[in-house]
């Protein structure tokens, strides 16, 4: 069972912003010079394609963003931005079609399994991990947060930056880097982890739908190709609190997010809402559901609900296989990994629980949604015959095993899988002896190609 992929780094920002002052999160240290601002540190935390291709990846390619501000500066976003020609303002978002070749072009890479990493920002972000591998890579990912601050006032990314241009630091950092950079907007859990209560909140909603829109408008001035991950977590515990039925849950959405006042005011209207922003003020974005594994035994069942919210009106679904190392939770002695269960899997398949179970049940997302998966913040332990392991030091095979095994998470419908940290402590490429940066050097001398 794989939760709280980000809880750990929500509650350190929410103490950093009631205190008022810089704390450090987990491994990495607040960003400076032109980066996150003091209440951030923002790299702490964390299908089988269908048929045909009536739909751009992006939807709507010809979209116009908003023109003034410049891009990684302070300038203000475009305001307006008008949507591309199959946006989907003014109705329900159009189903997507495009293959798995389609996407990889989109984001200007070539045709093969891409490799990406995030949760790794320095203070200078030209030393983020993901351009110090030696080799590079196709993506690199970053969370954005948001907190509720003492006076129960909404806190959040845009703050860290005038006018939210993080975004854009991480946006041209990447790009200058020649990687496609990627957001993670975990936002939801500012209220708490699997809190929904602020769904139904002005306060929370117009907090909440302030930022979304900011975020695909600074990601419209970048306008270059991105990718948009939309709340890990969130759809899990939405789908277990609503009963599979998404429109039992209020969102008080009208009211507070304009651009999406026709939709409908529950889970539906906010999946909509998130699509139909994206596709409006970043035309160039690649955007995505989460899919969690323990939101239903029933793989059918979650694929069911994230299409009733959208998700096969996306380009991609997101998966994870865990959130840290395996070995940190056999050690049980970090407050971070106290959960209880079999987090070493049987890398021959012949005991359980193994890759192929887990293979299986992204497969059955994959085709039940119609979308391909990218799987995300896969941590980067070290094979032993020892359980356990020690702090940066801790035991985990899904590096050793996926990258000896790529063709079968393309069979599974894959068409990413981005490797990073979950919480403090965790092995890191720079603390692996350098498993990870010999494995991305050896895979893209002969990589997979994409279906």
């Amino acid at each position: 069972m794989i939760r709280f992929s980000g809880l750990e780094f929500s509650r350190c920002v929410v103490l950093g912003a009631l205190v008022g002052g810089s704390i450090a999160c987990g491994s990495s240290t607040p960003s400076s010079s032109g980066s996150a601002g003091s209440n951030s540190n923002p790299g702490a935390s964390g299908s089988a394609s269908s048929a045909g291709s009536s739909v751009t990846p992006g939807a709507g390619g010809s979209g116009n963003p908003g023109a003034s501000g410049n891009p990684g500066q302070s300038g203000s976003p475009g305001q307006s931005g008008s949507p591309g020609q199959s946006g989907s303002v003014g109705g329900i978002p159009p189903l997507v079609t495009t293959t798995r070749q389609q996407l990889a072009a989109a984001l200007g890479r070539p045709a093969n399994f891409l490799i990406g990493m995030g949760n790794d920002l320095a203070t200078d972000h030209d030393q983020d991990g993901a351009f110090r591998l030696g080799t590079t890579i196709d993506l690199h990912y970053a969370y954005l947060v948001a907190y509720l601050n003492a006076d129960k006032s909404w806190g959040s990314w845009k703050d860290w930056n005038p006018e939210g241009s993080f975004v854009n630091i991480i946006t041209d950092t990447a790009d200058k880097h020649g990687v496609v950079p990627m957001i993670s907007l975990y936002s939801m859990a500012a209220a708490g982890d699997g809190v929904l209560a602020g769904l139904s909140s002005d306060v929370f909603e117009k907090g909440y739908w302030s930022d979304v829109k900011l975020l695909f408008q600074r990601l419209g001035l970048f306008n270059k190709p991105a990718v948009v991950h939309f709340e890990p977590d969130f759809w899990a515990y939405a789908e277990q609190q609503s009963h599979e039925d998404p429109t039992t849950i209020k969102v008080a959405l009208r009211a507070n997010a304009p651009d999406c006042a026709d939709l409908s005011e529950d889970l539906i209207g906010m999946g909509y809402c998130l699509i139909r922003l994206g596709r409006m003020y970043a035309p160039k974005a690649l955007i995505g559901f989460h899919a969690s594994q323990w939101a239903n035994p029933d793989p059918a069942a979650t694929a069911t609900f994230l299409k009733k919210v959208g998700a096969d009106r996306t380009d991609i679904i997101f998966a994870d296989l865990l959130d840290r190392d395996a070995g940190c939770f056999e050690a049980a002695v970090d407050p971070a990994c106290m959960r209880g269960g079999n987090f070493y899997w049987d890398e021959t398949n012949s005991t359980s629980p193994n890759f192929h179970e887990y293979l299986a049940w992204s497969k059955a997302i994959s085709t039940g949604v119609g979308r391909p998966i990218v799987w995300w913040q896969i941590p980067f332990g070290v094979p032993s015959t020892t359980p356990g392991g020690t702090a940066e030091h801790y035991r985990d095979n899904r590096v050793h095993y996926i990258f000896s095994h790529i063709q079968e998470f393309v069979d599974a419908g894959g068409l990413a899988a981005t490797f990073g940290t979950g919480a403090g402590n965790q092995t890191t490429p720079d603390t692996d002896g350098g498993q990870f940066k010999d494995a991305v050097k050896k895979y893209y001398e002969a990589p997979v190609p994409l279906p």
